[in-house]
């Protein structure tokens, strides 16, 4: 199911926010050019908000602000330690200035 959650003008390019759909709370990133990524907004090593994390552009990851783990934004997985847990990516469109995220029912 498709879930309107916000603008896409709301997201500067190389940047982050949290949306919630259908319950779930995801990280929305602006990798540039109308194109967004969403992957679970909490760390799975800790309790920590993805969406508040740095994104690196070239390498389409989000690093999380409390220890330094390092998620792929196309699969969930952890680049680095401490996280050894992926994290759920989303598929994520955008029609004209709205974001829709795909979440399970």
């Amino acid at each position: 199911m498709l879930v309107e959650v916000g603008k896409a003008s709301t997201i500067p390019e190389g940047e982050a926010r949290r949306f919630t759909a259908n319950g779930t709370d995801v990280a929305v990133v602006n990798l540039g050019n109308g194109h967004f990524l969403g992957v679970d907004d909490i760390c799975s090593h800790a309790e920590s908000s993805l969406s508040e994390g740095e994104v690196d552009l070239e390498e389409e990851t989000v690093e999380c602000p409390r220890h330094g783990s390092v998620f792929d934004l196309r699969s969930g997985r952890p680049r680095s330690l401490p996280a050894t847990l992926p994290v759920r990516s989303f598929p994520v469109k955008v029609q004209g200035d709205a974001i829709l995220i795909e979440v399970e029912d």
